[in-house]
């Protein structure tokens, strides 16, 4: 059936979301609307043809919370997860803190940054590092990702067609070492670097160690992680020596990174885990 242009649907409840977007299978889904007005400086906005407003589906605004996890709502807003406090991790929140300016963070939504449609933005960095899943929902069946795969796939996102992100869970691990950093900007057009370093540990040993990259990728070395894992603290220069070097080898077959790129993350590597040395 043909739509008029400009059109809005305003969906209450799935059922009206999904019957809409199977009658105009080209309509996009409406969150925050930053992604979508990104870059616009006109006083008429450039938008899809039609719309589908998330606005009025209150599933998507609910924040919960388990003893095990913290569960948001695609459509909260990322000033809103801040304002939760210490239960969300540190990682998360100091990512949250960095995007953009307090104006924008209090209209952009969390599913919005992890969907947005041309490339892959810093949130999932610490989502993939603390193994966050992600609910998506058709109008067929509901499934569960893991950030890490849904960053991992080919594309921008690993959303089927007419499929929603519904439900962010992040488990609420403690971390006794939470590192978050954010590279410098201005070389790359179409991606951000940053990289999330966190570390778990019992009786000074380190149980469970996180290095995650993110430029149009997510990358991760669990080869690298296992050097760590079970060594006691403070580490031994060698050991330390070790893992930056592993990071080196890994980094070495990723032609795709730039060189700068890969001195960047093996300095701060580097920083990190000596801090932990003796």
């Amino acid at each position: 059936m043909a739509a008029l242009l400009n059109q809005v649907f305003f969906p209450s409840t799935f059922q009206e979301l999904f019957n809409a977007w199977n009658r105009f299978p080209g309509a996009v889904p409406y969150a925050g609307g930053t992604g979508l007005i990104r870059g616009q400086g006109k006083e008429i906005l450039d938008l899809p043809p039609i719309i589908l407003s998330l606005d009025k589906l209150e599933d998507l605004q609910r924040i919960t919370r388990t003893e095990r996890y913290l569960e948001i709502g695609a459509m909260v807003k990322l000033n809103q997860i801040i304002r939760i406090g210490k239960i969300v991790p540190e990682a998360l929140t100091r990512c949250l803190e960095k995007i953009a300016g307090v104006q924008l963070r209090n209209i952009a939504t969390i599913g919005g940054n992890i969907c947005y449609p041309t490339r892959r933005l810093d949130v999932s960095a610490p989502l993939a590092a603390l193994d966050a899943q992600f609910e998506l929902r058709s109008t067929q069946s509901t499934r569960w990702i893991s950030a890490s795969r849904f960053s991992s796939l080919p594309g921008p996102t690993a959303l089927n067609p007419q499929e929603l992100l519904t439900r962010i869970r992040v488990p609420l691990d403690q971390w006794d070492y939470s590192i978050y950093k954010k590279f410098s900007s201005g070389r790359h057009l179409n991606s951000s670097e940053v990289m999330v370093f966190m570390m778990k540990t019992q009786k000074n040993v380190l149980t469970d160690i996180r290095v995650i990259f993110k430029t149009n990728t997510i990358l991760r070395d669990k080869n690298s992680e296992a050097i760590l894992i079970g060594k006691h603290l403070p580490l031994s220069n060698r050991i330390a020596a070790d893992f930056v070097q592993s990071w080196e080898t890994f980094l070495s077959g990723m032609p795709d990174v730039e060189e700068l790129s890969k001195k960047e993350l093996v300095n701060c590597i580097e920083l990190n885990v000596y801090n932990l040395s003796e």
